[in-house]
């Protein structure tokens, strides 16, 4: 029996790809933190779906945690053909408001964690008929963002390991996609401390996370490269190509800062 695993499953966009696939009929492996929202998630989707669910709670930011997460697999003879690597978080404001140790956790969880969770799934996946690597990025990676520097600079980092890592693939059975979200309804905001002029900015071409979830499957099974999920931020992605790097940036920086 194979199932899609997914990072960061029991909340937001992680939430809404793990019902995408479950409404598929894909058996599904949510990994988060919270044992209690993973638990009855998990039970929801068997319930709602007949599929096969299970869960994992885990801190991403532990060192450990991808090859954890494996060995979790291994132990329960659970056998991966989608790795949805979608977990993440930002932290908004000035660089030196937050510790090193602040910044290490975040990289750990949006770089590390997604980047080791490949390698150790990786010889599983070419094994099967057809599989798929889905990296969760950002429409932050196409550019510095001055007072969320650290956050996209490691969606930059998601977007270029996913295109790398496809060409490398490109003559195996596995496939690598790319999305890149913008503003989502979802507990980023939140979580990264968003001021006020950042939130208003947001609410004008927020969209849902269950939009960028049926999106995101979409995408992954058709086995494409990278998408930017909705018009407005395709076309803020091509302006953004277009325009003077540092008047993007300062313009950016008068939204976060």
């Amino acid at each position: 029996m194979s199932y899609a695993l997914i990072t960061g499953g029991s909340k937001g966009i992680g939430k809404a790809i793990a019902e995408e696939l479950a409404s598929r009929h894909f058996n599904i492996l949510i990994i988060a933190r919270s044992e209690e929202l993973l638990k009855k998630e998990a039970e929801r989707l068997a319930q709602k779906y007949s599929v096969s669910a299970d869960h994992l709670a885990i801190d991403l930011s532990s060192p450990d945690a991808a090859v954890n997460i494996f060995e979790w697999c291994r132990i329960k003879k659970y056998t991966v053909f989608a790795l949805v690597n979608n977990a993440g978080y930002g932290l908004s404001g000035p660089f030196e408001k937050y510790t090193a140790e602040d910044h290490f956790n975040m990289l750990q969880v949006n770089v590390a964690t997604p980047v080791l969770l490949c390698r150790f799934f990786l010889p599983m996946l070419r094994m099967q008929s057809r599989s798929y690597i889905l990296n969760i990025s950002s429409t932050a990676a196409y550019q510095a963002v001055p007072y969320l520097s650290v956050y996209a600079a490691s969606k930059s980092f998601i977007r270029s390991f996913s295109r790398g890592l496809r060409q490398e693939l490109r003559d195996s059975k596995v496939s690598v996609t790319c999305i890149s979200p913008g503003a989502t309804d979802t507990e980023f905001p939140t979580r990264a401390m968003i001021g006020e002029k950042g939130l208003k900015t947001a609410e004008r071409v927020n969209m849902t996370a269950e939009s960028v979830a049926n999106i995101a499957v979409k995408s992954m099974l058709a086995g494409k490269a990278e998408v930017i999920t909705g018009t407005i931020n395709k076309l803020g992605a091509f302006f953004v190509w277009l325009l003077p790097k540092g008047l993007i940036e300062r313009t950016a920086m008068k939204i976060y800062k």
